[in-house]
């Protein structure tokens, strides 16, 4: 806001008041016209992270690595966007199988001024490999089951991989639920805007794509909490289940996983460029 200076030798103050009063009446018109027709937020440029990466794999199953999946979703959905949604610009955290940090994840997002973060990844459990299955869209906040704990745990550890991990993250210890609880309860701006997306994913994923959805959950990732936008982690299947590696492994179920994404963010679209 600028500061005027108000000059105030004598006899001034009539003429100042004359002018400081329209002055401040074209302010509070100005403040309140609303242009009509001009588009006030619009979703023209989304970043895809595809999780792990070179050196970091992720999780496994039995024959399948979770950076080989999410890099294979991630492309494809990139690629259906490009197809579909002409005004939208699509960025890449990575192109191939290389090692990307979890800090320059989220930056590459805020440097860009994204609109939308969707970062994919692949799930595992030690045990009931057989009756665990199916998808999980997490938005930023504080974890309320042990599970979720445990794939956030697992998610942010690549942060260990990391050269001079210890001062670049200020201390953060993914092993510790007290460093999640910490930073899980900083005010996220994009909350409600997150949890619109997540929903739609998972609806896309039980009604169209036809997978067992496990809901919307909330959990501290470090690259959702780093990220100035909307911004969603997808876990697309468990590797851990024989009969879900095999379909996340399948051409066509890849498809199908990036499509119902693909129609969520496109719907999600529609709906913030329709409130303007």
């Amino acid at each position: 806001m600028r500061k005027v200076i108000l000059i105030t030798f004598n006899n001034r103050n009539i003429v100042r008041n004359i002018v400081i009063i329209p002055c401040l009446a074209f302010l509070l018109v100005m403040g309140s016209f609303k242009p009509t027709g001009i588009a006030l937020y619009k979703v023209d440029k989304v970043v895809i992270d595809a999780g792990h990466g070179g050196k970091d794999p992720g999780t496994h199953g039995l024959f399948s690595q979770e950076k080989t999946i999410a890099l294979k979703i991630a492309k494809e959905l990139g690629r259906i966007i490009k197809d579909n949604l002409k005004d939208v610009e699509v960025i890449y955290t990575r192109s191939n199988d290389t090692f990307v940090e979890l800090e320059d994840r989220a930056m590459i997002a805020n440097n860009n001024d994204a609109d939308v973060f969707i970062s994919i990844h692949c799930n595992s459990v030690p045990s009931n490999k057989e009756k665990i299955y199916g998808t999980e869209t997490y938005v930023m906040g504080l974890h309320t089951e042990d599970g979720n704990f445990e794939i956030t745990k697992r998610e942010n550890s690549v942060i260990l991989m990391e050269e001079n991990y210890e001062e670049r993250y200020e201390g953060f210890d993914p092993e510790s639920p007290e460093s999640l609880i910490l930073f899980s309860l900083y005010q996220n701006a994009y909350i409600e805007n997150s949890l619109h997306l997540a929903e739609r994913v998972e609806e896309q994923f039980k009604k169209r794509v036809g997978r067992n959805s496990r809901g919307v959950r909330q959990a501290g990732f470090w690259v959702l909490w780093r990220t100035s936008m909307p911004s969603i982690l997808i876990e697309v299947g468990y590797l851990s289940n024989p009969s879900e590696e095999k379909y996340l492994n399948d051409d066509l179920g890849q498809v199908y996983l990036a499509s119902g994404i693909y129609r969520a963010l496109r719907d999600y679209k529609d709906e913030i460029e329709s409130n303007n």
